[in-house]
């Protein structure tokens, strides 16, 4: 299976600096931040997703196409977080299908994979969360960083890259499995602080002693001998 594609490098050669250096940007922070930011991500690209298919599916030529893309934009976007189980079954049975069309490449029943996907997407719904999130950000920010090298330097990287697919992809499993184990170390983080912080609210403070008024003295206050009279 090949997952850095020399096409989408060959097609990319273009690309300002700018828009590269945001992708790698944007890749590495859905790599390392992809489950803590996960809404802010879901919204974002299901807006920018509604957005474009808005402004290519409306008529050409009409003033309105702008309008539709706007509101398509905003709906998309109000509805993400409401869908987002949606997506994590979708997701996760593209990812089994595909998985199991590349293991199995003769098998008859290869939907059942795609159930069985989905399912797990939405029961580990975190974790399947941080793992795509991780292996997404990798994949644009490899193609990002590979355009770069391209353009600042005389080495064919579409070329190389279709010479080497499977140590290219190899890479990107590793690169992915560290971004899920960086994820995960920040949640074990914040929910270890969120019960060190219950704890400390829980737990019930000391009070000072009670002192019977009655069993305090002039002498036990003040520490004076008073000396019996002699007969």
């Amino acid at each position: 299976m090949q997952l850095i594609f020399p096409d989408i490098l060959a097609e990319a050669r273009g690309l300002s600096i700018g828009v590269s250096v945001t992708c790698v940007v944007v890749g590495l922070l859905l790599w390392a931040f992809g489950w803590r930011w996960h809404r802010f991500w879901i919204v974002a690209g299901v807006t920018i997703a509604g957005g474009l298919y808005g402004l290519s599916a409306g008529p050409g030529g009409h003033g309105h196409v702008l309008a539709l893309g706007l509101l398509l934009a905003i709906s998309a976007g109000l509805l993400a977080l409401e869908l987002a189980r949606l997506f994590a079954f979708a997701a996760g049975g593209t990812a089994a299908w595909l998985a199991a069309g590349a293991v199995f490449a003769n098998a008859q029943e290869v939907g059942v994979f795609f159930l069985i996907g989905g399912l797990t997407g939405i029961l580990l719904y975190r974790l399947w969360t941080m793992a795509a999130t991780s292996f997404l950000g990798t994949l644009v920010a490899g193609h990002a960083g590979l355009v770069l090298l391209d353009a600042h330097t005389e080495f064919d990287i579409p070329a190389w890259t279709g010479r080497n697919p499977v140590a290219l992809s190899v890479a990107v499993g590793l690169l992915s499995a560290l971004g899920l184990a960086l994820q995960g170390a920040q949640v074990r983080r914040r929910e270890g602080a969120a019960e060190e912080k219950k704890g400390k609210k829980s737990r019930p403070r000391k009070r000072p002693p009670i002192v019977d008024e009655e069993e305090e003295t002039p002498d036990t206050i003040t520490g004076d001998v008073i000396a019996e009279p002699t007969s």
